[in-house]
């Protein structure tokens, strides 16, 4: 295991990059995960790692899980050196850098049962992390992510998943491309909208293969969804409220599909 010292060493210079610039992840096709959860997490996903840095008084922690394919090298870090890295305030020894995926609807192979998440642009890195957390928890089968207004490798989308978003199989398209997908493998359509036709959440039956299709709280769902819905659904609230979190109104949905389908 190799110590670097210096922060112009070029390994450590492209990881700086890939923690603070999509542009340069997304050209790369390397993105980074820092966390033992999180990397534990990302192999069991089967993720490929590029190289591995690790706190210098951490260097004999990780044994078992070194125990991975690793393109290049395993590093130790000096303290210093591993503080100014690290985007984890000190609670992490060690940070990996690794291979994406291409997330590609075709790569998408579901069940006839599945019960799948859509979410239409979503824009907050945090929001994204706990969909995946709570998707992850209720064991949805698929996440699909329609028009996204940010990069899915955002290592604050990872950090707030807890790793989850390795877990799920994910594809990312346009909204178009993906109705297009969800109609030829004839999976039903249900969205969160207000609507005249919309009933509440608990008095749908979720039968699978079903989409729940979430929008941004700001502005809901696109037209287009809204045309090419199966059935919209609302989650109703006090008068005083106009509206709730992405990742609530979500996990409402996603767990109540699967009281549904009686997957617990």
């Amino acid at each position: 295991m190799k110590t670097l010292s210096s922060i112009q060493n070029p390994e450590l210079k492209k990881l700086r990059l890939l923690h603070q610039k999509a542009r340069e992840r997304k050209k790369s096709h390397l993105f980074v995960v820092e966390g033992e959860r999180e990397i534990l997490k990302a192999i069991k996903g089967g993720y490929r790692f590029e190289s591995i840095f690790i706190h210098e008084e951490a260097s004999g922690d990780f044994e078992d899980l070194l125990d991975v394919d690793v393109d290049n090298h395993i590093y130790s870090l000096e303290t210093d050196l591993f503080e100014r890295l690290s985007i984890r305030s000190g609670s992490e020894k060690i940070i990996a850098v690794a291979h994406s995926k291409t997330h590609e609807l075709a790569q998408l192979k579901l069940k006839d049962t599945a019960i799948i998440l859509v979410i239409e642009a979503p824009e907050k890195p945090g929001n994204i992390g706990a969909l995946y957390r709570t998707a992850a928890a209720a064991k949805i089968d698929a996440v699909i992510i329609a028009n996204p207004k940010t990069d899915f490798y955002n290592p604050n989308s990872i950090r707030s998943s807890l790793g989850c978003v390795f877990l799920l199989p994910t594809a990312i398209a346009t909204s178009e491309e993906v109705i297009t997908f969800l109609k030829e493998q004839k999976i039903t359509i249900t969205t969160a909208a207000i609507h005249p036709n919309a009933i509440a959440y608990d008095q749908y039956d979720y039968s699978p293969p079903c989409a729940l299709v979430m929008g941004t709280e700001s502005t809901g769902l696109d037209k287009l969804w809204l045309e090419q819905t199966n059935q919209n659904l609302i989650i109703p609230m006090a008068k005083e409220v106009d509206s709730l979190n992405l990742s609530v109104s979500a996990g409402i949905l996603m767990y109540e599909s699967q009281r549904k389908n009686n997957r617990f």
